[in-house]
């Protein structure tokens, strides 16, 4: 293990919340030079959340198609305890192939190698790395760095359950209200997709009373920033497509 790798893992052990948790993900992206980094919970009473690199309207996409019931990756990982190489998959159905096909356009690497990760009281996650690159440059990739991503998303996932496990503050009771309608309809055009220039103009705001809407939301809801924010919301049925 490297100076650089150890030095992401000291950082994760002292995030507290999962703003740091997702800067900590950007980081990880940066050192390994992938095109992506992903860590996504799932804990048994069905809650759920992600600390990712993908785009928003990817990751928005993913949720109201309803993707994970047919994402090859998603279930390989909860059939298996060892890491997952994506091309060892099955992605021959004419449903995976085209949702692979929309996952490719939206900058999702061609090569992937995702961690299946279960916890406490039936909590499952997903740990994955993904790259587009040749089958040689993968494999030497993967051999160089499989050791040190297998014990980064056990960290990773521990820090996040840490978190998830912390007492909530007055302020974020307090912050836990209902979405106001502007604040549901900047998630909803968020979540179809649009940048946020596109958002104000279609709302005729600012960009400044924009950025309120989206984090008083994000703060109703208890994300750890804008994506996570819209899929909660859609996941909670708040943002009608």
């Amino acid at each position: 293990m490297n100076v650089q790798v150890m030095e992401q893992i000291e950082g994760l052990s002292e995030a507290r919340t999962l703003e740091r948790l997702q800067q900590a993900i950007f980081g990880l992206r940066d050192l390994f030079q992938t095109d992506h980094v992903v860590y996504h919970s799932l804990n048994s009473t069905g809650d759920q959340y992600a600390v990712l690199t993908y785009a928003d309207s990817w990751v928005s996409r993913y949720v109201q198609q309803g993707y994970a019931r047919i994402d090859p990756v998603v279930g390989g990982c909860f059939t298996r305890f060892s890491p997952v190489e994506w091309k060892s998959l099955d992605w021959s159905s004419k449903a995976a192939r085209s949702f692979h096909g929309e996952a490719l356009s939206a900058g999702v690497g061609s090569q992937g190698l995702s961690v299946p990760i279960r916890g406490p009281k039936g909590q499952f996650a997903i740990f994955t790395v993904n790259h587009s690159c040749s089958d040689e440059a993968w494999r030497k990739f993967v051999k160089a760095n499989a050791n040190d991503l297998l014990l980064i998303s056990h960290y990773i996932n521990q820090r996040a359950l840490d978190i998830e496990s912390q007492p909530e503050t007055e302020q974020e009771r307090q912050a836990r209200r209902p979405l106001s309608p502007r604040e549901a309809d900047a998630l909803r055009l968020l979540a179809l997709g649009l940048n946020r220039a596109q958002v104000a103009d279609r709302l005729t705001i600012s960009e400044n009373t924009l950025r309120s809407y989206i984090e008083s939301a994000r703060l109703k809801l208890g994300a750890s920033n804008t994506t996570h924010a819209v899929v909660t919301a859609l996941s909670q049925g708040l943002l009608p497509i």
